[in-house]
Formats: structure tokens, sequence, C-alpha cells
């Protein structure tokens, strides 16, 4: 155990001697001249200092520095033939005492214009307060660190929901009840007038053509990516300095794109992708900067809200005659936009007669910071406020569990409810093979599972993405990936937006981090091509339902009519496909139980 310690420090040493050598410290200089915003270097302090290494996130915040100090620190209290039990209780005594050499606030992770823009937005929102006790940042209440209870003025939910940011939410969701997603589409006009000013024309121009003329990003990630999983340090960090050169968050697509996936590269090469695939997460934008991102995003493209509507129109086919709908939704319950819709609808067709019930189960699994359990009170608020409106009868219900472990005598299910179990995007986060032979996947428990419910419909949407079990494998499938979704941006959203700029780095890029950092169990998603999909759901005993012609060619219309010209959809194998100048990016189809009536 001693020596791992130690060799752990010798390998951190030798990256630190790497970057503190002469053929590196003499391109500094001209990186740090670089245009390039919010893309600091790896390196910041003098020569030869191997304390000053950072994770280049944040100025100042030299993470690495503070934890080599740190284990030279513990250095003192290893026994001197670095034997025994103690060596394990050195090790961590020595990265309490590199704690005090980290900068304050927890700022790594932000580059200095988006640490501005998230905590005005967390001041604004007034969910986090600063305990006059002990400094610790913590939730609204108790401070979790010292125990004190904090007046922070803002306590009951009543209160919040009628703040600013809260208003911003409740806008969007009375436009979604009122009009659907036609209420997007003075959203996209405006984008369309936006990207038709010749001044930001031109202005594109002229970036697209300097980018092109100084660096084929593209290769220099790939060949960074190659050497990280050599382990090849050296010809890592040089690739990684020319590769942040030239990244800015508000560049062209591949210059944004190169940002996001040089600070995975860079918590890889570190080993500290975990930590810091944790923190972004626990750190993600506020509720009204997530809106605001949302509602550009779901505004400019088609994915999202293609998703939603074939989602929607399915339910409603299979509640021709019927009156109680019971919705099973697998997610972490971010799409009160399409269910206020759906509220409309079934309420728009009973309008001389009683309106439907409607019950929703939200499986939220285990995800506390990916979804907050005021985040989703705040959805139930809305939703029930919508039902009542139009006077329909509704119930809503989370629960907490892991998904596998979901079955139906959790649901409450009733013998006369049209049952719909909906999945968008989300089954692909369950890990899709077992850890003992012979043993259902935690992905394959929950087809089973769905199965067994029998539902009158299962609706699925997939991201068409393989991420393959070695790093490098992913690493290229996420850079395609990625890549389309961010020139889908650039051609559409002006690069000046500051939605754009949280929707890229606080939201898109942190997914991108966490596939490139980290490994294992320590990923988030894991998708697969949605043949492979296909598979698991008729080994399950699922069966696959032809797509409705009508539901088809309502959102082809939509795509065509209010949408870019490069956006795709088509369909194969009863799948319809989405995706951006040719490469597919999503997938949706509908399933019911193979022993299920067809009806």
């Amino acid at each position: 155990m001693g020596a791992d310690v130690v060799g752990l420090l010798q390998m951190l040493q030798a990256l630190a001697h790497v970057l503190s050598s002469p053929s590196s410290s003499t391109k500094n200089s001209s990186i740090n001249k670089g245009n390039s915003e919010g893309s600091e270097g790896l390196w910041h302090g003098s020569s030869g200092d191997p304390t000053r290494l950072s994770l280049g996130f944040d100025k100042g915040a030299d993470v690495v520095g503070a934890f080599l100090k740190g284990m030279e620190e513990g250095r003192k209290f290893l026994p001197r033939d670095n034997k025994g039990a103690d060596v394990v209780g050195a090790f961590f005594k020595g990265m309490q005492e590199g704690r005090q050499f980290l900068p304050r606030g927890n700022s790594l992770l932000k580059d200095d214009h988006m640490n501005q823009k998230f905590r005005e937005s967390s001041d604004q929102r007034g969910f986090k307060k600063r305990c006059n006790r002990c400094e610790h940042l913590e939730e609204v209440g108790r401070c979790n660190k010292c125990e004190h209870l904090e007046e922070v003025g803002r306590t009951s939910k009543g209160m919040m929901m009628m703040e600013g940011p809260e208003e911003i939410g409740m806008q969007i969701f009375d436009d979604m009840s009122l009009c659907g997603y036609e209420t997007f589409v003075r959203d996209m006009e405006k984008l369309r007038i936006a990207m038709n000013n010749k001044v930001v024309k031109n202005n594109r121009k002229g970036c697209s053509k300097v980018a092109r003329d100084l660096v084929d990003l593209h290769t220099l990630l790939i060949h960074c990516a190659q050497a990280v999983n050599t382990g090849n340090l050296k010809i890592a960090v040089e690739l990684l300095k020319q590769i942040k050169q030239h990244a800015s968050a508000t560049g062209d697509a591949t210059q944004r794109l190169a940002l996001c996936f040089s600070k995975g590269l860079e918590a890889r090469l570190v080993g500290t992708g975990s930590q810091v695939s944790k923190l972004l997460m626990a750190e993600r934008p506020s509720a009204v900067e997530f809106r605001k991102a949302y509602s550009i995003y779901i505004a400019a493209c088609s994915f999202n809200k293609v998703a939603h509507i074939f989602s929607t129109r399915s339910i409603m086919q299979t509640m021709v005659g019927e009156n109680r709908l019971h919705i099973v939704d697998y997610g972490a319950m971010n799409y009160e936009f399409q269910w206020a819709d759906l509220i409309r609808l079934l309420a728009n067709r009973n309008r001389e007669g009683d309106p439907p019930e409607m019950k929703i189960t939200a499986i939220s699994g285990y995800q506390p910071r990916a979804c907050p359990s005021q985040w989703i009170e705040e959805q139930e608020h809305r939703l029930n406020m919508c039902a009542s409106e139009f006077g329909m009868p509704f119930t809503f219900r989370a629960i907490t569990m892991k998904r596998e472990e979901v079955s139906i005598e959790n649901l409450n299910i009733d013998e006369d409810e049209v049952l719909v179990v909906n999945d968008i995007f989300n089954l692909s986060s369950l890990v899709g093979e077992s850890a003992f032979f012979g043993d259902l996947s935690p992905r394959d428990t929950v087809l089973n599972n769905i199965r067994k419910m029998k539902p009158n419909i299962f609706i699925q949407s997939v991201l068409n993405c393989k991420h393959g079990t070695s790093f490098l494998s992913r690493f290229r499938e996420a850079l395609f990936c990625y890549s389309a979704l961010f020139d889908m941006l650039d051609a559409i959203v002006p690069r000046d937006s500051e939605q754009r700029l949280v929707l890229e780095q606080g939201m898109l890029g942190r997914w991108a981090l966490n596939a490139i950092a980290c490994d294992g169990v320590d990923l988030i998603d894991r998708p697969e091509k949605y043949r492979q999909w296909q598979v698991r759901n008729r080994r399950a005993g699922l069966r696959q339902l032809p797509l409705e012609p009508d539901i088809v060619k309502e959102l082809k219309d939509m795509v065509k009519k209010h949408h870019h010209k490069d956006f795709l959809l088509s369909e194969d194998d009863q799948w319809l496909l989405q995706g951006w100048k040719g490469r597919i990016l999503f997938a949706h189809s509908t399933w019911v139980a193979d022993d299920a009536s067809s009806e």
C-alpha cells in the first residue's frame, strides 16, 4: 500500500516536471497571448515550480499543485520503511494538509465568464446562502457543515414561486398549456432574424476563416486522446497546450467544442476525472439558467420537440375512447412542458363532456443532484395548477428508488387505466452489462419489468451513440456526436448569446467531460445505437409497433416548415430517426408486451 501511495506521488511529480521543462515553458508566453476566452493553459506561474500546476478551469485554481503540496506534507507522517497500516492514514493526513492551499469558493470548475454568470444567477435565485458561523455555502436552511440554522428570508415554496426565476419558468409553462409547441415559433423567428443580420454574418465568416487557417482542432483532439490513452504525458501536455491556445467559449463551433473536450482530457490526464465530474454535476446551472438555456435549445432545434410531440401524439391515439390515463415516466422529470401540452390536449378533447383523469408516476431514481427534490416539487405544483385550470382530475407521485427495482407492485395500477410507460433519453444511464455471468443487467431488468407491466404503449426515445468499452472508442464517438450538436447550434444561434454559452459550457460540457474523463461506475450515460436497443427490447419480450403515418407526417411538416434545412427526419424499420447533416443522433419507437393485445 505504501508503494502505491509513493508511486502516485512520483507520477504526479513527473507530470509536473514535464510541464515545467524548458520545452514546455518556452511556449507558455505564446499560449497566454492567444485570443481564446476562458481557455487558460495548464500552467500558471513561474517556470520550474511544480506546485503551480492547475486544471486550467479557473485562474488561481491550482488544484493539483495543492494536492502535491499536501502529498509532500503527508510524507512527514509516513513510516520510514513505508510499511504498516499507518501508510493510508498518512496519505489522508497529507491530503487534509493540502486543502489549505486550495482557493476558497470552489471556483475551480468554471471559466471566469461562466463562473460570474452562474454566481449571479444563484444569488438572484436565493436558494443558497453562506452560513454566518462557518462560511460554508449551503442550501437554504440548515448548514450541513456546522448544523447552524440560518434566517434566509425565502423558505416557503409559495414565496419561492413568486420570485423572478420562477416567473420565467411559469411563463413558459403557461404558454405551453395554452398554445403547445407553437409557443417556440416566435423564438425561432427571433433566432432567424438575428442570424440574418449582416454584421453577424460577416463576423462569423471572419472567425471561421481564421480558425481554419490556424489549426485542425479535431485532429489535435484525437491525437491528444491517443497520447493520454497510452500514458505519453509529454506529448499529451504539448497537444493540450496547442488545443487550449485556439479553444474559445465564444468562437466557432469547433473552438467551443475544443474547450469542453480539453477540460475532459485535462481531468483524465491528471487523474481527477471522477472528482471534477461530481463537482460539476453538483454545481449545475440554477433553475432559471437551465430553463433559459433549455428554452433556446428547444426553439433552435427539433430534437427534443420531436421527441415530446411523438410521445404526446402517441398517447393521444392510445387514449381514443378512454377516460383514465396513468403515465409511468422513467427519468428525472425535466419534461414538465410536455405534460402541460398533454393536459391541454386531453382537456380540449372533452370540452363538452367530463375531462379525463390523469395520473403521473415519476421514477426519478437515486439522483438528488441530477434532479433535486425541490425541482420535482416545483414541477408537481405547476402541473397541479395547470390541471386545475382545465378542471382535470390529476394525481402526481414521485418514486425515488433504483429504476431496476421498480416493479408493477410499486405503481398502484388500476385495471381500467390506460397505462403508458414513457422514457425520453433516460434508460441509457443504466448499466448495460451484468457484473455476474448469467444475471440480468440493470438495463435488461428494467425492460423485463416494463414487459411485466403490460402497458398499453411503451414510448422510447434514445440517443443514437455507442460509447463502447474503451476510452478511445468512447472519445471518438462522443467527438462525432457533440461536433454535430455544436455545429447545429452554431448554424442557428448567434455566438454572443448568453443562453447558448450556458447550454454549451454549463450543460452539454458537463456531459462531455464525464464521458471523456470518467470510466466504469463514474460514467453517467452509456448510450447505445437504436439497433442495439431493438435487440434488447425484443429479447425482453417487447414487440415493436408500426409508426403512425399521421404522426410522422405532422412531425415532418413541422420540421420542414419551421426548422433549418440540415435537420434530418426519416424512418428505418419502424424507428423515427432524427439527425443533423446526415448524422443520426436520436431515434424514437413504440412497443407493447409481446403477449399483450395489439389493440
